[in-house]
């Protein structure tokens, strides 16, 4: 019989992709986990991982074995964590939030408002979210959650994902702006110069939806970050879409004023991705639901 221990350190090396980084999440030294390793490699007669420069590498046995073990090890610390309780009125814990430059500033204010009432001791780490690296994030325990436009493709079935609200696009102008003021029309909108924000923005569905309609707009700026964007537009005759929540919090911010879109597109689905592993599973659970409701009261 192999001891559950084993198990947990080979499912921890497959997930964070190194001996260092399971043992971080582990909290136990290295060569423990490499013993660990080890043993479970002289139980089984058969070799797990391959070194290399990105990491520990699991060999195809190693990947078929991670599927049965993840799914026991999983149900079994579901069952303890089960026993356990979080106090975030008393916790000092630490928690890791992944939120693109958008996300912080038109949801991060109601976040640390609900955390400050509901977990006053807790703290909050943000960091910039990386799309094309959510799934490795999540797993390797660098982030405990994340809150992003919802991924296309969606995440891997083992990543738990929930959409908590939509929200439509709108357009942001300068109240000086000398052609357009309290309305848009389409004709307007593709004779102006816009700002595109890059990469993840949701650009792609705008252009998609106006090459659809048989229209292209001109694209005179584009920027990295939203947060320029609210003295940019004020001071220029730039048009810029984005996030409904975003253009009135921009509105308010300079002389601007939120305009609805003269045309139909997707609304944008903001999603909040979290991995549940061995440790704090029950702080974790809290934290995601805690973001869940705060977020659905936008």
């Amino acid at each position: 019989m192999i001891d559950l221990n084993l198990a947990r350190v080979f499912v921890t090396i497959y997930e964070t992709g190194s001996v260092s980084g399971a043992a971080k999440r582990l909290h136990v030294s290295q060569p423990s986990v490499s013993y660990a390793l080890s043993r479970l490699r002289h139980l089984l007669g058969e070799p797990l991982f391959t070194r290399s420069r990105e990491g520990m590498t699991p060999t195809v046995f190693g990947t078929q074995l991670y599927r049965r073990f993840r799914a026991a090890v999983a149900e079994i610390e579901d069952a303890v964590a089960s026993t356990r309780s979080f106090d975030p009125l008393s916790s000092t814990r630490r928690f890791r939030l992944a939120l693109s430059d958008s996300g912080e500033a038109s949801l991060l204010p109601q976040i640390l408002t609900t955390l400050g009432r509901l977990a006053p001791n807790v703290e909050l780490e943000v960091i910039e979210v990386d799309i094309a690296r959510l799934d490795e994030w999540l797993k390797a325990g660098k982030i405990d959650a994340a809150i992003c436009k919802r991924c296309v493709p969606a995440a891997p079935t083992d990543t738990s994902c929930a959409v908590v609200f939509t929200e439509p696009y709108a357009c942001l102008v300068s109240q000086r702006h000398p052609r357009v003021t309290t309305s848009l029309s389409m004709k307007q909108y593709v004779a102006e110069r816009h700002v595109a924000v890059m990469p993840d923005s949701g650009n792609h569905l705008i252009e998609s939806r106006l090459r659809e309609l048989g229209h292209e707009r001109k694209i005179g700026l584009r920027v990295p970050h939203f947060s320029a964007l609210p003295h940019i537009v004020a001071a220029s005759e730039l048009l810029v879409t984005l996030p409904s929540r975003m253009a009135h919090l921009f509105a308010s911010q300079a002389h601007n004023r939120a305009l609805p879109l003269p045309f139909s597109v997707p609304k944008v689905q903001l999603a909040l991705y979290w991995y549940e592993h061995g440790g704090d599973i029950i702080a974790l659970r809290w934290f995601c639901e805690t973001l869940k409701d705060c977020l659905a009261d936008l």
